[in-house]
C-alpha cells in the first residue's frame, strides 16, 4: 500500500476517534444540563404552604429534610375551644335523651295498637248485618210497649161491642200477592203505626251501618295519626343532638379556616412556581441542546478526517515520500529503509 494512502487512513481514524470523544463529552454535558434543569424546575414547583393565624386558630405545616410537606395541623382558638367544651357537653346530655324518647312515646305505641285492633272490630261486619243488628235490638226495645199498646186497644174493642167489626180488606195485588186484611178502624191505625215506626227504624239501621263502616276507619285513621306522633316523637327528640353537633362542627370548621386558606395560598404558590419552572426547563433543555451542538465537534478531529478524505493530501504526503526516501519498494532514499518499516516509524501499520 502507498505510504500516502497509509498516512490518509491513519490521519482519518485518528479525526474520527477524537470526533466521537468531543461526541460523547458533548453528550455528558447535555445530560447534566439537562438534569439540572429538571431539579430547578421541580424545586420551583414544590407545594409551600402558608402558616397563618386568624380570629378563630392557627395553622403549620411540617416539611422533612428534603424539602416536602409531611404534615400539618390548626389549632382552635382557646374561645372557641371554650365554645367546643360547653357544646360537647349539651350534645351528650341531648343523646342521652334521645335514647329515652321510646320509652317515653310508648304509650302513643300502645294507643295506636288498641286502636287497630278496635278498629277491626268494627269493620269485621257488613253494614247490612249492622243494620239487621240494630233493627232487632230496637225491635226488642219497642216490644214490652208495643203489647201493652195491643192489650189496651183489643180491651177497649171488646168493652165497646166492637170486637168483631172487621173493615177495610182489599183483594190481591197485580203481583200475587195478598191485600189487606179486614179489622177495625183502631187496629189498622194501630198497626199502620207500627209500620211507620218500622220504616223509620229501617232508614235509622242503615244509616247506623254506614256509621260504623266510618266509626271504624276513623279508629285505624286515629290510630295511624298515633304511630306517626310516635315516629315524630323519636325523630324529634334527635334534633337537640344534631343541632348541638352541628354547632360544633361549625366551630371546627371556623377553626379550620387557617388551614385551608394556607393550603389555598400554597397551591397558589405551587401553580406559579409550577409556570416558572416550565419556563426554566425549557430554557435549560435549550441550553443543553446548543452545549451539545457546539461541544459535539472536535475542530482538530474534523480536519483530520478531512485531510484522511483528500486525494491531494495523500498524493502530497507519498511525492515527499518518493522524493526523500525513494520509490524503490526495498529501500527508500538509500537508507534501506521498507514502507512498511516507515509507516511503523510514524505508528501506521499498512
Amino acid at each position: 500500500m502507498p505510504i500516502g494512502a497509509i498516512i490518509s487512513a491513519g490521519a482519518s481514524l485518528l479525526g474520527g476517534s477524537m470526533q466521537s470523544d468531543a461526541a460523547g463529552e458533548a453528550a455528558r454535558q447535555s445530560a447534566q444540563a439537562q438534569l439540572e434543569s429538571a431539579r430547578i424546575a421541580a424545586e420551583a414547583a414544590k407545594f409551600r404552604p402558608v402558616g397563618i393565624t386568624s380570629r378563630y386558630g392557627t395553622s403549620s405545616f411540617q416539611f422533612n429534610p428534603s424539602g416536602y410537606l409531611s404534615g400539618a395541623s390548626y389549632t382552635v382558638s382557646p374561645e372557641l375551644q371554650a365554645y367546643q367544651n360547653r357544646l360537647q357537653a349539651l350534645t351528650g346530655r341531648a343523646l342521652t335523651q334521645a335514647e329515652l324518647a321510646p320509652l317515653q312515646y310508648a304509650p302513643l305505641q300502645q294507643g295506636a295498637a288498641g286502636l287497630f285492633n278496635l278498629g277491626k272490630q268494627y269493620l269485621a261486619q257488613t253494614p247490612e248485618q249492622v243494620a239487621a243488628q240494630y233493627m232487632a235490638k230496637q225491635q226488642d226495645l219497642l216490644a214490652p210497649s208495643r203489647e201493652r199498646q195491643m192489650a189496651q186497644l183489643q180491651n177497649q174493642l171488646y168493652q165497646t161491642g166492637r170486637g168483631g167489626l172487621s173493615v177495610g180488606a182489599t183483594g190481591m195485588r197485580p203481583s200475587g200477592t195478598a191485600g189487606l186484611g179486614a179489622t177495625t178502624p183502631e187496629m189498622e191505625a194501630y198497626y199502620n203505626a207500627l209500620a211507620q215506626q218500622d220504616a223509620a227504624l229501617a232508614a235509622q239501621a242503615q244509616q247506623a251501618g254506614q256509621q260504623q263502616v266510618a266509626f271504624g276507619t276513623g279508629l285505624l285513621g286515629s290510630g295511624a295519626n298515633l304511630l306517626g306522633q310516635y315516629q315524630a316523637g323519636q325523630v324529634g327528640a334527635l334534633n337537640p343532638f344534631t343541632t348541638y353537633l352541628g354547632a360544633g362542627s361549625t366551630i371546627e370548621s371556623l377553626g379550620q379556616q387557617p388551614l385551608d386558606i394556607g393550603a389555598q395560598l400554597g397551591g397558589k404558590s405551587a401553580t406559579a412556581g409550577a409556570n416558572i419552572g416550565q419556563s426554566l426547563l425549557a430554557g435549560g433543555l435549550g441550553a443543553a441542546k446548543a452545549i451539545q451542538s457546539a461541544a459535539g465537534q472536535s475542530g482538530i478531529g474534523t480536519a483530520l478526517m478531512n485531510l484522511g478524505k483528500s486525494p491531494e493530501f495523500g498524493q502530497g504526503i507519498q511525492n515527499l515520500y518518493d522524493k526523500y526516501f525513494g520509490s524503490s519498494p526495498s529501500g527508500a532514499a538509500g537508507y534501506n529503509i521498507s514502507p512498511s518499516a516507515w509507516g511503523e516509524y510514524f505508528g501506521i501499520k499498512p
